[in-house]
């Protein structure tokens, strides 16, 4: 097997390289493949890091056939790939593009699926190792595990022979019962070595770019504590509203669709202690640890350290568009939240007392997301005597989307004879530095598991630990019973209940 060189294959694992496998998209017809892994897949192809041996099958109940499944990848990719099609390239990418029709329930299918891998994997080449993608609705995953274990299509974990590895997309439950009983279920068929929790945001470069910032430079991780760091807000923001997603989102919320996967994933890279080893176990065990040392958040403390809130009417580009109870699909008098801040601390050594700001919604005035880390005040002598216009403190922002990049604003003197301080800002941007656009999250996980490297997927005890934490505030709200929800104006940066969980030494939420 011959492998291109390509900075994508340089990660935290550079031993490991993409193996020959078979890619098996469950919900192969579905918008998460049409708009982001046949894209991603092609994407690889066009960089050079796909294995020589590689081929991948849809399969849905969608009546393609190979041909007309190829111009459904291809649409997909004209539209929404980060590269259009190439035409000296394509001939060859869509000759690796199969499928087949069938239904999660019927055995038959599943059988029509072996037989249609036993034919093509010869012609390219791949030994029988076989990647499952489940892009599908969590209550299939367990007729789809069940069909493949029943079908012959599983293969024990080993180290000699061919292997079998299944991605499973989130959310994985919807609270702690309900993801033991998800990850029970793979666990009865898969070994925990096969199985990857994707989590896609941890395949973003600003996120992977975290551990090089803080670990692989003598500046920042000496002042990474509560010495130095007065708090930390993390922002996932979103314009859009719920569109067509409503039946998902009533059962979801936000806590449950943004905050338990993404927002604690990427508070716990954030705040974890240096791994002694860059392999996927030493990692993904001290991201564990930030999770065990989360502060848990019960009873009437909910009240006092959670905010949730509804989008109400308001303006988007300067269009009326109307509040969440009035969306096609919504209840008119739900209480699920399509806005929720948090106020938490990280209770260990380094964090004590460094309280972390977790928000996300919808129908915010942009989409962007970031980690931003607010530095202590300068003393209140010299520069900043005057409690009347105090000194803005140093911010280290780390920008995951969009236009990612980092900047540090710092105090400097504006030209002249008199000393007046003004911040500026000194910015990194991947797109400016590197002249390219970054490759897209799906890009570099799909590459991770064909490799057999787990480091930016979730674990089972880090599932189970995070929703034991997000469970707690669940039941809070549930025994609140609250009827409604405070709302704010599409638009806007959220409710005002939100500021006042800001209001200690004079914090406030940063505009975006």
């Amino acid at each position: 097997m011959t492998l291109q060189t390509n900075p994508l294959t340089a990660g935290l694992s550079d031993a490991l390289f993409p193996q020959p496998c078979s890619l098996v998209i469950f919900g192969g017809s579905g918008d998460l493949s049409k708009r982001k892994l046949l894209p991603a897949v092609y994407n690889l192809a066009l960089d050079g890091v796909l294995p020589t041996n590689f081929d991948v099958v849809g399969f849905s109940m969608n009546d393609f056939t190979d041909e007309s499944y190829r111009a459904f990848a291809k649409e997909g990719i004209d539209k929404y790939s980060r590269r259009p099609v190439d035409p000296a390239h394509w001939a060859d990418y869509e000759r690796s593009l199969s499928y087949v029709h069938g239904s999660f329930s019927d055995p038959a299918s599943f059988q029509r699926l072996k037989a249609k891998l036993d034919e093509i994997e010869p012609g390219f080449g791949v030994p029988g190792n076989r990647v499952f993608y489940l892009a599908i609705p969590p209550s299939l995953i367990e007729l789809v595990v069940n069909q493949l274990q029943a079908a012959g299509l599983v293969s024990p974990a080993a180290k000699d022979g061919p292997f079998t590895r299944i991605i499973v997309e989130k959310p994985i439950g919807r609270d702690l019962e309900s993801a033991q009983k998800v990850n029970a279920t793979l666990a009865k068929v898969f070994d925990e070595s096969q199985i990857f929790r994707i989590d896609h945001y941890l395949g973003k470069e600003t996120v992977q770019n975290i551990f090089v910032m803080r670990f692989g430079n003598a500046i920042f991780e000496p002042l990474w504590n509560n010495h130095f760091i007065d708090h930390v807000q993390i922002t996932v923001a979103e314009e859009e509203g719920v569109g067509t997603r409503a039946g998902y989102y009533e059962e979801a919320g936000a806590l449950r669709d943004m905050v338990q996967n993404h927002i604690l994933q990427l508070l716990c890279v954030t705040a974890m202690e240096a791994p002694w080893a860059n392999s996927a176990d030493v990692v993904r065990d001290y991201k564990l640890a930030v999770l065990n040392c989360l502060r848990p958040i019960t009873g009437k403390d909910v009240e006092k350290f959670v905010v949730r809130a509804q989008y109400g009417p308001g303006f988007a580009h300067g269009v009326d568009v109307p509040g969440y109870r009035r969306e096609e699909g919504v209840k008119p008098d739900s209480t699920t939240e399509t806005y929720v801040a948090i106020k938490c601390y990280v209770d260990n050594w380094r964090w004590a007392g460094v309280p972390f700001y977790l928000r996300t919604g919808k129908r915010l005035p942009k989409r962007a997301s970031e980690i931003a880390v607010q530095f202590k005040h300068v003393p209140e002598v010299l520069f900043n005597l005057n409690p009347e216009r105090p000194l803005e403190p140093n911010v280290l922002t780390l920008r995951i989307q969009p236009d990612e990049g980092l900047a540090l604003r710092i105090g400097a003197k504006l030209p002249g004879p008199k000393v007046r301080i003004y911040p500026v800002k000194m910015d990194f941007r991947y797109g400016t530095t590197f002249g390219e656009q970054s490759p897209e999250a799906y890009e570099r996980l799909l590459l991770d598991v064909m490799a057999g490297d787990a480091t930016l997927f979730m674990r089972r005890d880090a599932v189970d630990a995070s929703w034991r934490w997000v469970t707690n505030i669940l039941k809070g709200w549930k025994e609140s019973g609250s009827r409604w929800l405070p709302e704010y104006p599409a638009g806007t940066w959220g409710p005002l209940e939100a500021e006042k969980l800001m209001t200690e030494r004079n914090r406030a939420w940063r505009t975006l």
